[in-house]
């Protein structure tokens, strides 16, 4: 333990802590702490609700001086059961604990109060507070936090409720800069000012993870001779999540340093979500029959949006067949990915709980789905029951190929 007359305090940060907010320990008893694991400083005290709510914020960028209007807490979930209980605990003069929190007056400085850990007890004080409950809660408060520190500090506070890995994800590219989110703001897979997910949900904003996803395929898919693709393996990948290193998308990044000012994928991004947006418009004014939730949002599947990244790559140099992909958008009389008749696809070596060629994301499901928009580039006519059909059955015959070339080579080396 720190002593407060020998730490850090020469900074003044325990004067002015005990200044503005006035906690409940005084004296020798406001201690500055050190986190070595980053070096990070704080002091563990009880402040009052009414100080909490007049100095403190839950609006809280990660980056203030970069990215300042994106957020780095979750949303909150008013619908959450245990965010009810918690709000009637707080009237009930409950005293919460583990508030964490930013001390720091270089943005926003009328709330130097910045909550990064306890949004959702920080929302239920305030309630109560509104009822002239006023306690004392307990707040982890940190100064002088770098960039690294705020960021580290950020995932072990939303730790402590099962967090989904793209908000991992999130808070971890928003640390690395603004470049993979301006870019789908830029192509239309994000709304102007639109972050990514806390964790996708149908119909919500796109993830980290699916942005990774797209722009990885798309260069793979350039590695490959479309001359050979019936003798080559193609079967896209999907990125990885939860906040591990994504070694595909740093490979990527690697190979493509240039990648956001890519035109070309610029382009192809702008036409896969006209796709996504045409297939959800050709939804909205079906009546009959009812279509099944997910048909609207059928194109930012896994398997399909691997699949048409991939086959849009590999067609770079073929404008002719790349234009024959890019107009599938726009299909008429049906939704350009014709969802129904996906459901009917199927091989007879499916499982029988198998529901058709689109609900599934392994690697046999996006590589079917390569074969289809492949097969689709040839003659521009759109998806069809029969080149579902043929599709599938192509991509069994391919890989049955690539396991005897595989076998041969095996044998060679015996």
């Amino acid at each position: 333990m720190v002593n407060a007359k020998k730490a850090e305090n020469e900074s003044g940060f325990l004067d002015e802590l005990a200044r503005e907010f006035q906690p409940l320990e005084t004296g020798d008893q406001l201690l500055e702490l050190t986190d070595h694991r980053t070096g990070a400083h704080y002091c563990e005290c009880h402040i009052k609700a009414s100080k909490i709510v007049s100095l403190g914020t839950i609006d809280v960028p990660l980056d203030p001086e970069e990215q300042g209007e994106y957020r780095a807490n979750r949303e909150i979930v008013v619908n959450n059961s245990a965010f009810r209980i918690m709000l009637e605990d707080a009237k009930q003069r409950r005293s919460f604990s583990n508030i964490v929190a930013e001390y720091t007056k270089e943005f926003d400085p009328e709330h130097p109060l910045k909550i990064i850990g306890g949004q959702h007890r920080f929302d239920a004080i305030k309630e109560a507070l509104k009822a002239n409950v006023d306690e004392y809660h307990g707040v982890k408060v940190y100064s002088g936090l770098d960039m690294q520190q705020r960021l580290d500090l950020q995932l072990i506070s939303n730790t402590n409720i099962a967090v989904s890995g793209d908000l991992v994800d999130r808070l971890q590219e928003t640390f690395k800069g603004p470049q993979l989110r301006q870019w789908c703001q830029a192509v239309g897979l994000l709304g102007n000012d639109e972050d990514f997910a806390d964790a996708y949900e149908r119909s919500g904003p796109i993830s980290v993870k699916m942005a990774r996803t797209f722009i990885t395929n798309y260069y793979d898919g350039m590695a490959v001779d479309a001359k050979k693709f019936d003798g080559t393996n193609t079967t896209p990948i999907v990125c990885r999540s939860s906040g591990g290193v994504d070694g595909d998308w740093e490979r990527v990044k690697a190979a493509h340093p240039k990648w956001s000012s890519d035109l070309e994928l610029l382009q192809a991004g702008k036409e896969f979500a006209a796709l996504a947006g045409a297939q959800r418009d050709a939804f909205k004014t079906k009546s009959s029959p009812k279509p099944r939730p997910d048909f609207p949002e059928k194109a930012v599947n896994a398997a399909v949006m691997s699949a048409w990244a991939y086959v849009a790559g590999m067609l770079r140099h073929n404008p002719t067949r790349l234009k024959r992909h890019f107009g599938l958008r726009n299909s008429t009389g049906k939704d350009p990915l014709n969802a129904a008749a996906l459901a009917k696809g199927r091989h007879k070596t499916d499982a029988q709980n198998y529901r058709g060629l689109g609900y599934r994301t392994d690697p046999r499901e996006r590589g079917r789905f390569v074969e289809l928009f492949f097969l689709q580039s040839e003659d521009g006519k759109g998806v069809t029951p029969s080149a579902i059909d043929i599709a599938i059955k192509q991509y069994h015959v391919k890989q049955g190929q690539l396991d005897v070339m595989e076998a041969k080579a095996k044998a060679q080396e015996d």
